[in-house]
């Protein structure tokens, strides 16, 4: 059984910062490729950013490169979302995701690759 719990959320100003973290349980966590997804109120969950279970490697969304980081601490089962600049159309649910396949050479995007997740933390931005 795998765990995943989120922290960090909370109410921001516009262009503040706030850091996540995930912390997971249950299995090797050093083994999976780890995401971050969002979902706003009335859209569709979207992709945020994946980092990957051996060099470290990272992908983003668009909307969020160069304002957010994503890491991993192996030694502590922990990944991380800094945030940066934040917007209000950052304004979501932030949900932490872990990769259903061990050691996956290539970091994906797709909701459907993740089949562990964390209950969210809600993030608001105000204008």
């Amino acid at each position: 059984q795998v765990q995943l719990v989120e922290s960090g959320g909370g109410l921001v100003q516009a262009g503040g910062s706030l850091r996540l973290s995930c912390a997971a349980s249950g299995r090797t966590f050093s083994n999976y490729n780890m995401a971050w997804f969002r979902q706003a109120p009335g859209k569709e969950r979207e992709f945020v950013a994946a980092v990957g279970w051996s060099t470290g490697s990272t992908y983003y969304a668009d909307s969020v490169k160069g304002r957010f980081i994503i890491s991993r601490d192996n030694a502590k089962s922990t990944v991380y979302l800094q945030m940066n600049s934040l917007k209000p159309e950052d304004t979501a649910v932030y949900y932490c995701a872990a990769d259903g396949v061990p050691r996956q050479p290539v970091l994906t995007t797709t909701r459907w690759t993740y089949i562990y997740w964390g209950q969210g933390t809600q993030v608001t931005v105000s204008s």
